[in-house]
């Protein structure tokens, strides 16, 4: 069975979101579903009502949301609205520390059902305790 998964991201900073997938990516002993529109798909340029739009789309069918904390300062507000959104529709939201990162930003603490470190069995064994 396959999870299905949004990770948070920026189209503009796309390091972390890209780094993330592909240590999903090669865990052999999990399966997903990438929910979240990668920068080479990425949508162009829109209102803002209709980007609010395509995220609800986004995370309404997944089973977790995944935000990585080091991006919080450069994207605040579009994090916020996906943890404030994730959380109005019941789905289980995990934080992830960026590699060597010992804090996570305080709205990220505590929006997560669960913080993890940034790590291919942590990450995975948090989404399975919170869904």
């Amino acid at each position: 069975m396959s999870t299905r998964l949004f990770v948070s991201h920026s189209w503009s900073y796309s390091e972390r979101y890209n780094a993330m997938v592909n240590l999903l990516n090669n865990c052999p002993y999990f399966n997903f579903t990438n929910y979240s529109v990668p920068e080479t798909k990425a949508f162009g340029l829109m209102a803002q009502y209709k980007m609010k739009d395509e995220l609800q789309d986004q995370i309404w069918p997944v089973n977790c949301v995944i935000i990585i904390g080091g991006m919080w300062a450069n994207h605040s507000d579009w994090i916020k609205f996906k943890m404030d959104f994730a959380k109005s529709i019941n789905k289980p939201v995990l934080g992830v520390r960026p590699r060597g990162a010992q804090v996570m930003p305080v709205a990220v603490t505590l929006a997560s059902n669960l913080v993890v470190s940034w790590n291919s069995d942590s990450i995975v064994a948090g989404i399975r305790q919170i869904t």
